[in-house]
């Protein structure tokens, strides 16, 4: 890990910015979706040279989850059809001429034409979604960061009327 250290272990990857996180966001969101193993390992690879935030990009691979990704392959699906205007001629029509009617026809036809479409869509979907992720992340960071300076500001507003009260009683 020494050639390695200097740049793992840079401060920017591991602070929370209101550069970084964004970055982080949508770097979970477009591994998590498109990449269906490793996800926490090649997020993290990719944040060294995107200088994005290590733990939110790793913690945001997990918005594919057992629960979500069967949900997000059908959508998936969807999104690379509509995009590709993929109805049943277009896959099936090669096929036959290719080969008669059989189980093993109908099992190519649907290997090739839904996983096509389907990554197809899969990557539509992620970069789309992690477009979203980094514009809602950056507003909500702005939105924490001006709630809290304002409530910091309140404060010493208070604590100042505070000590002219006491010193002018």
């Amino acid at each position: 890990m020494r050639p390695f250290a200097a740049r793992v272990l840079r401060s920017e990857l591991w602070r929370f910015t209101r550069r970084s996180v964004p970055r982080g966001v949508a770097l979970g969101m477009l591994v998590g979706i498109i990449v269906p193993f490793a996800q926490i390992l090649f997020a993290s690879l990719m944040c060294l040279p995107i200088r994005a935030n290590v733990p939110i990009a790793a913690l945001t691979t997990f918005v594919t989850n057992p629960f979500t990704t069967p949900l997000i392959w059908v959508l998936g699906y969807n999104i690379g059809s509509w995009m590709l205007r993929v109805d049943a001629m277009t896959v099936i029509a090669p096929v036959n001429k290719a080969m008669e009617r059989s189980e093993f026809g109908d099992m190519l036809q649907w290997l090739t034409g839904a996983t096509l479409v389907t990554a197809f869509g899969l990557v539509v979907l992620a970069v789309v979604a992690a477009a979203i992720s980094y514009l809602v992340s950056g507003f909500v960071w702005r939105f924490v960061v001006a709630n809290k300076r304002a409530r910091k500001l309140r404060e010493r507003r208070e604590l100042r009327e505070r000590a002219l009260q006491a010193s002018g009683s």
